[in-house]
C-alpha cells in the first residue's frame, strides 16, 4: 500500500506567555513580512517583538495563556486522516512556533512515505502566508535531504468544501437576524503588496462573492473588509472597524465572518468576539453575531480531501483548486505559472 504524507500548514501560536516574544520575533524576521536585508529585519524583529509582547501577552491571558490554533489543527488533520484513509498520515508544520518547518520535515523525513501532499490552510494565497511556509519547506526539505515525490496546492478560495461549509453557517446567522449587514473580514495586507501583485484581496474577494452566491438571499447586504492593521503603512480597505461604525450610523445589524480563517485564534476569539463586539457596542450597532470558522466541519474535511486527491490526480505543482491558474494575469505574484483550468 502507497504511504502518503499530507502536510498542513499554518501560521502557529504561541504555547505558552513565555513563548509570546520569540513566536512574535520568528514572525517579524520572516522576509515575507519585512523585506529589509538579513541584519536589518534581524534588529527590526527584536525590537518589535520585545515592544510588542507586553501587549501580546495580554491578548493570550484572554485565551487561558496560550493561542488555540495548534490543537485545532491537529483536530483537523486527524480528521483528514479518517477521510482519506488507511495509508495516510497528516502533519502539521507551523510557520512561526512549534511544531515548525524543520520538525515536521524531520517527521515526514522518518515516516518515509511515497508521496507528500502539501495542503497550506490558507483558503487565499499571498506570499506572506502560503508562499512564506512553501518556501520554507522546500528549502528545509532540501537541506534535510527529504526527496518524495511532492506536489503543493497552492490556493484553493473557492473549494467547494470550504464554500459549503462557510455558506450554511452564514446563511443560518444572517437569517436569525432582522436584514443584517454582512462583513466579510479577513486579515489585512499593506497596501504596496498588493500593487506588487500578490492576489490575495482578489481571492478574498472572489471568496466572498461564492459564498454570498450559494445562500442565494435576496438583497442580501454585504461588505469584504479587513482587519489586523499594524504599524504606519496604508492597508487595504475598507477595514472592519470602519464598516462596524458605518453600521452603527446605518442602524442595521451586523454578521461578522472571518472569511480567511479556518481555526480559532487570537484574531477570532479576541479581535472579533470582543475588540469588535464593543465598538459595535459604542457605535449603536443593534445587533452582532460571529460565524464561527469552519474549524473541523465534516463538509469542511471532505473538501479538503478533494483538494489531496485532486492533486495527486493531477501533473502541475503548485495546483490550485482546479488544477490550473485562478488569477488573472496582472497578478504577477501567483506562483502557479500555468494556463488556466485544470492542468491534467
Amino acid at each position: 500500500m502507497e504511504k502518503l504524507a499530507v502536510v498542513l500548514f499554518n501560521l502557529g501560536g504561541p504555547d505558552s506567555p513565555k513563548a509570546v516574544r520569540p513566536f512574535l520575533f520568528n514572525l517579524f524576521n520572516d522576509p515575507a513580512i519585512i523585506g529589509a536585508p538579513g541584519p536589518i529585519r534581524w534588529a527590526l524583529a527584536r525590537f518589535i517583538s520585545k515592544r510588542r509582547a507586553p501587549i501580546a501577552q495580554q491578548i493570550y491571558a484572554r485565551l487561558g495563556g496560550k493561542s488555540p490554533l495548534l490543537e485545532q489543527t491537529q483536530d483537523q488533520a486527524r480528521a483528514l486522516e479518517g477521510v482519506l484513509g488507511q495509508g495516510t498520515r497528516a502533519f502539521i508544520a507551523m510557520r512561526y512556533w512549534h511544531p515548525m518547518t524543520a520538525e515536521t520535515v524531520a517527521a515526514v523525513k522518518a515516516y518515509a512515505p511515497d508521496r507528500i501532499v502539501l495542503l497550506p490552510l490558507y483558503p487565499q494565497y499571498s506570499g506572506a502566508t502560503s508562499g512564506s511556509s512553501l518556501k520554507a519547506w522546500r528549502e528545509e526539505a532540501a537541506r534535510q535531504g527529504l526527496r518524495v515525490p511532492s506536489v503543493e496546492v497552492c490556493c484553493w478560495p473557492t473549494a467547494s468544501g470550504w464554500i459549503d461549509s462557510m455558506a450554511q453557517r452564514v446563511a443560518e446567522a444572517a437569517r436569525a437576524m432582522d436584514r443584517p449587514r454582512v462583513l466579510f473580514s479577513a486579515h489585512g495586507l499593506p497596501k504596496k503588496v498588493i500593487d506588487r501583485g500578490d492576489p490575495y484581496q482578489w481571492q478574498v474577494e472572489q471568496t466572498a462573492a461564492r459564498v454570498v452566491e450559494k445562500m442565494a438571499l435576496p438583497g442580501l447586504d454585504w461588505q469584504v473588509c479587513y482587519q489586523s492593521r499594524v504599524g504606519p503603512l496604508e492597508w487595504i480597505g475598507p477595514s472592519t472597524d470602519a464598516e462596524i461604525r458605518r453600521a452603527g450610523a446605518d442602524k442595521v445589524p451586523v454578521v461578522v465572518v472571518p472569511i480567511a480563517f479556518v481555526s480559532e485564534h487570537s484574531e477570532t476569539l479576541v479581535e472579533l468576539d470582543e475588540e469588535y463586539r464593543e465598538l459595535a457596542e459604542h457605535s449603536g450597532v443593534p445587533g452582532f453575531h460571529r460565524v464561527p470558522t469552519v474549524s473541523s466541519d465534516p463538509v469542511f474535511i471532505d473538501g479538503l480531501a478533494a483538494l489531496v486527491r485532486g492533486a495527486l490526480a493531477g501533473t502541475c505543482s503548485p495546483c490550485s483548486q482546479d488544477g490550473g491558474r485562478l488569477c488573472p494575469g496582472g497578478l504577477g505574484v501567483c506562483p502557479n505559472r500555468t494556463e488556466s483550468g485544470p492542468c491534467r
